[in-house]
């Protein structure tokens, strides 16, 4: 029985990883250096772990054997059935999520492929507001703000890429007081979350602006 245990966001940073041994071998001929750049990939996949099986190492290992872009390829697909999907979530969660939002028009959960799922979200363009949802802590965590285009490119918080940006606003309270003491917390994001999800390779950045958006 096969078991997930890869998330979407290991699966593209082993996918780096293996890109980087890839250009190693097409422009490196020093062989001690070749070794080495292998040596550093694997340690640094298995540590992108907390707790891995002897199985599960054993399905990893190989990309310090790699050679051709072909057994690149042959190795990110054979690590496919193991990816572990973003968990499962219905309409009536999601709206329990956004209790606020009566018309919340959220999107079809049929259409996606949630193996390659790091954070669920969508923008909804009548009220230029963006919904973000992330499985944080045994629970479904969701966020709303305002998201707006930047119309140039720059590197976002998520993923660390260089994408098309927006900057995406949270309100969020301070202290518990008064019910009207609100801050607003914003940083820059991918104007598309889709790719940001492709290019994703840690959840660090992530999680802290969750925290901070729910004080």
């Amino acid at each position: 029985m096969t078991t997930p245990f890869i998330r979407n966001h290991q699966y593209n940073f082993i996918k780096k990883q293996s890109n980087q041994v890839l250009h190693a071998l097409r422009t490196v001929s020093d062989q001690r250096v070749l070794d080495t750049v292998r040596y550093r990939a694997a340690i640094s996949i298995m540590e992108a772990f907390d707790d891995l099986t002897e199985y599960q190492e054993r399905l990893l290992e190989p990309i310090s054997t790699l050679a051709t872009a072909y057994d690149f390829e042959r190795y990110a697909a054979s690590l496919e059935p193991y990816l572990e999907p973003y968990p499962p979530i219905t309409p009536k969660q999601i709206q329990k999520l956004f209790p606020k939002t009566k018309k919340l028009k959220a999107p079809d959960l049929k259409t996606l492929d949630f193996r390659y799922i790091t954070y669920l979200s969508w923008i909804d363009i009548a009220s230029n507001r963006l919904f973000l949802i992330y499985p944080f802590e045994g629970q479904f965590v969701g966020l709303e703000g305002r998201i707006t285009p930047t119309n140039k490119k720059g590197y976002c918080l998520f993923c660390n890429r260089q994408q098309e940006l927006a900057f995406f606003s949270v309100m969020t309270k301070i202290g518990s007081t008064s019910p009207d003491h609100y801050s607003s917390v914003g940083q820059y994001i991918c104007l598309e979350n889709h790719v940001c999800n492709q290019n994703m390779t840690n959840t660090e950045a992530l999680e802290k602006f969750i925290l901070s958006a729910r004080k």
